[in-house]
């Protein structure tokens, strides 16, 4: 498949905008500036629920279902069916631009992911094949799937999933050859055995700290109306409340730092002022992508930790647990990016892996009946885009503040909280307008 293609991430443009530039940007900042002065008057002590105690019940019969081993041991065994399925693209499917792999890698389960959790919660925790995969052999063995060989250890936090994470953006981003076989097949050979060695020593603790999927899935399923109480009772939530119950652990920063990083790094890669560097520069475009991909994740993460220590020093607390503290509030930031951007792409290629899907040997064969889908197109116009991409970006950011604030009068004195956050608002400014510029500068 054609990579410039299946890569191209967004349709809008400056010049789809029904505004200036420099006016939605100015007006951007308004909306932040004038949301901090608000919270700051009338948002005087925590009100979200960190401790997940509250949310409406759903219905008996819907939480019968949900909670039925069957109904359970469904999803997994679809989850796996899937795997199976799309491991015949890529152990015996051409390479070429025909093989559904490449999108379902990609597009379905990379992007379709954050749709999926943002619905129904942490769905690749469900589907996951290697968990379900862990979880039958250890039946089979008569062994407690949640023992490994040692626990895990407390510092792990969820640093493997971090580079995980790294591994798989620069796979996506960087990468030379990315839509070939041979170079998907190489990199899932190796977070394949990550994944099972982890699993044997740890048990399958190990997929919510190592899995980079599964804690992708799980940190977005955090903002969905629909969730889990602490005491396991399916409930209707306030989305806010769920990601205010996110808990500081090892990881969790680098973690929410190379998901922002990572997605404006694909925007600026798409700037044709960098496409130019890069032909001119005279390093190997992987080389240059590499560095650029670094650069780019370590200017984003020392923004982010330069605000938030600074925030608790000016609050008179304990800056160096800021950090962590508060990093659920890049989650929604990260999310109306990562929305923004592969909107097209998923809406498109989506349609297209689909089709792709019935015929994983290229044979002329139609499995699914789906060979002959038209792909529509009518979601996606550059006008209609340019302005989603304004409208989630900017949620995105209005909700990283509420959920900062919130935190902050948690963590700090009270009469300190407001002035403790300006460092914070700077931050979501800054964000927000080399954000608004990369995802425009195409």
């Amino acid at each position: 498949m054609d990579a410039a293609y299946l890569l191209a991430h967004g349709v809008g443009g400056r010049q789809d905008l029904p505004i200036t530039l420099t006016a939605l940007i100015i007006g951007a900042v308004l909306a932040l500036v004038i949301s901090f002065t608000v919270l700051g008057a009338l948002w005087r002590r925590p009100r979200l629920d960190r401790d997940g105690t509250t949310g409406r019940p759903v219905p008996g019969w819907l939480r019968a279902w949900a909670d039925a081993p069957a109904w359970r041991w469904t999803v997994r065994l679809f989850g796996l069916v899937l795997f199976g399925y799309f491991g015949i693209g890529v152990l015996a499917g051409p390479d070429t631009a025909d093989n559904p792999t490449f999108g379902a890698f990609y597009v379905l389960l990379w992007v379709g992911i954050v749709p999926a959790s943002l619905l129904l919660g942490p769905v690749w925790r469900a589907l996951n094949p290697l968990r379900t995969l862990h979880r039958l052999a250890a039946l089979a063995l008569r062994r407690d799937p949640t023992a490994g060989l040692r626990p895990i250890p407390a510092r792990m936090g969820l640093r493997p999933a971090a580079a995980g994470l790294f591994a798989f953006v620069w796979l996506e981003l960087v990468a030379p050859e990315r839509a070939t076989l041979p170079v998907i097949i190489a990199w899932l050979s190796v977070y394949l055995l990550a994944m099972a060695v982890g699993a044997v020593l740890y048990g399958s603790g190990w997929f919510e700290r190592g899995d980079p999927f599964e804690v992708y899935s799980t940190l977005v399923g955090r903002l969905a109306f629909l969730g889990r109480r602490a005491d396991g009772v399916l409930v209707w939530r306030n989305p806010l409340d769920g990601i205010a119950g996110v808990t500081a652990a090892p990881g969790l920063v680098p973690f929410v730092i190379v998901l922002l990083g990572s997605t404006m790094f694909d925007s600026l890669s798409n700037a044709p002022f960098w496409l130019r560097f890069v032909q001119e520069n005279g390093l190997p475009a992987p080389v240059t992508g590499t560095l650029g991909l670094v650069a780019v994740i370590a200017v984003v993460g020392a923004a982010y930790r330069g605000a938030t220590t600074l925030a608790g020093r000016r609050a008179g607390t304990d800056a160096t647990a800021v950090p962590g503290r508060l990093a659920h509030s890049i989650v929604p930031i990260a999310v109306g990016y990562i929305i923004a951007h592969y909107y097209s792409l998923l809406v498109l290629e989506g349609q297209r892996t689909v089709a792709l899907a019935s015929d994983p040997l290229g044979t002329g064969s139609d499995w699914l009946g789906t060979r002959d889908l038209e792909i529509r197109s009518g979601w996606i116009t550059p006008t209609g885009v340019a302005l989603m991409q304004i409208t989630v970006i900017v949620i995105g950011h209005l909700l990283g503040t509420v959920l900062a604030h919130d935190r902050a009068l948690y963590l700090f004195p009270r009469a300190r909280a407001v002035a403790g956050q300006v460092p914070l608002l700077l931050l979501m400014v800054v964000y927000t307008v080399t954000g608004l510029l990369l995802l425009y500068a195409g």
